[in-house]
């Protein structure tokens, strides 16, 4: 069985230029325009006192994706806020102003008219995006790869986009859909990745994110808990690990959290560049083949990346077995902790926290992150069941077994 690839971070830090993108101030306009919707509410914060006790932790919480605007994933968060912000600048308006009410008003039509919104997706961003243009009576295109499942690709239809499958992989998808973009009158790319000439709304984006990440501190805080040790945060592109860090840098500028960044190991791009040890992104191509649908992406956000090689301590490269290590984890809880419904690309921050507190291969990496009963650990499920029938194949079927003998750490 493949084992977990990981590397500390030994990049020279860069000027930190984009840091500032996730400030307190930025984050709050996300989440207040968030509040605005009917559909809003906090996701839950899961505390798994039991758990934490089992590996060896001083607490373990799983932040819950799958309750988020009813769409079983957090990506939604993004694509309305960046919506919202390009609107705000066609108007002339301030984002204060782009509240729920006036986006679905008859003065909104007058003021805007109708645009229309092209994104690539693995499914959840573009679902999100979908559900926002919708909502506010704008037109979307959405873009998928080879190999999605019907399950993905008909929730999106559902939103009333126009949706295709393509011969392409994430990455040539995005491509795909900037092109459309550009030839079409009034069409806007809301692409959750940035590239160099197209980086303000995937800041927006970023931005959005946010409000997930102040959700967690305002709900620790609640529970007598100050901050995280330790934050593990899945990466495709980027993006969300990127917001994630960047806002609790912001937030704990003197005292923040180790953050540990788990990539999928057929897309590792983040990995692979941490591994050139001089600063220098690396891409990933082919078919980046791997379960972990949302974190199949082997082209790194330019944003993300200086984010991430100033401010992350590790970054890992996990097999799709750990993945469905913590599905199963998530879903069958010991007594007292509550369950998670956590899809692929969910649950493998789980997978990752429990193999490196349980497997004594991993010991070098545990010790050097200072994981130990002191540590206050936050993961983030970013996704519930988004693929039912395969999620059932996993914690049902036992697909992707894990093999407690195997492996040992391989660090590159």
């Amino acid at each position: 069985m493949d084992s977990i690839k990981w590397i500390l971070n030994e990049m020279p830090k860069s000027d930190d230029r984009y840091l500032p993108i996730m400030s307190r101030e930025n984050v709050a306009q996300a989440r207040a325009f968030h509040r605005s919707f009917p559909q809003y509410s906090v996701t839950p914060l899961a505390r798994l006192d039991a758990l934490s006790g089992r590996l060896g932790l001083g607490n373990l919480f799983v932040k819950d994706e799958s309750y988020r605007f009813g769409l079983n994933a957090f990506k939604v968060l993004g694509g309305s806020f960046a919506i919202a912000r390009y609107i705000a600048g066609e108007v002339g308006k301030g984002i204060a102003e782009m509240n729920y009410a006036y986006l679905t008003s008859e003065q909104f039509r007058k003021d805007f008219g109708q645009a229309t919104f092209f994104t690539a997706t693995d499914g959840n961003h573009g679902r999100g995006v979908a559900w926002s243009a919708n909502k506010l009576g704008q037109k979307a295109v959405v873009h998928m790869p080879k190999g999605t499942v019907k399950m993905r690709f008909d929730n999106i239809a559902k939103e009333g986009a126009a949706v295709t499958i393509e011969d392409l992989n994430y990455d040539g998808c995005v491509r795909l859909a900037a092109k459309e973009a550009e030839a079409t009158e009034h069409g806007v790319i809301v692409q959750d990745t940035a590239w160099d000439g197209y980086e303000e709304i995937p800041s927006w984006i970023m931005q959005g994110y946010g409000t997930m990440a102040q959700e967690a501190v305002d709900q620790m805080r609640a529970l007598e808990v100050n901050r995280p040790t330790h934050v593990f945060v899945q990466a495709g592109v980027g993006s969300m690990a990127a917001a994630v860090v960047g806002f609790f840098v912001n937030a704990f500028p003197s005292d923040p959290p180790k953050f540990v960044i788990i990539e999928a190991e057929s897309a590792a791009c983040f990995y692979k560049g941490a591994c050139r040890k001089d600063g220098s992104p690396a891409v990933v191509g082919g078919d980046l083949s791997t379960m972990m649908a949302g974190l199949a992406c082997g082209e790194p956000c330019t944003i993300a990346w200086d984010i991430l090689r100033n401010h992350a301590d590790a970054f890992l490269a996990c097999p799709d077995w750990v993945s469905a290590k913590g599905m199963r984890m998530l879903a069958a809880p010991l007594k007292g902790d509550p369950a998670v419904t956590s899809g692929e690309s969910g649950a493998v921050g789980m997978g990752v926290v429990a193999t490196l507190m349980e497997d004594p291969a991993y010991a070098e990496l545990r010790d050097a992150l200072g994981l130990d009963r002191s540590s206050t650990v936050l993961l983030f499920s970013t996704e519930g069941d988004t693929d039912p029938e395969n999620y059932r194949k996993i914690v049902w079927g036992g697909e992707y077994p894990t093999d407690a003998d195997a492996g040992c750490s391989v660090k590159r």
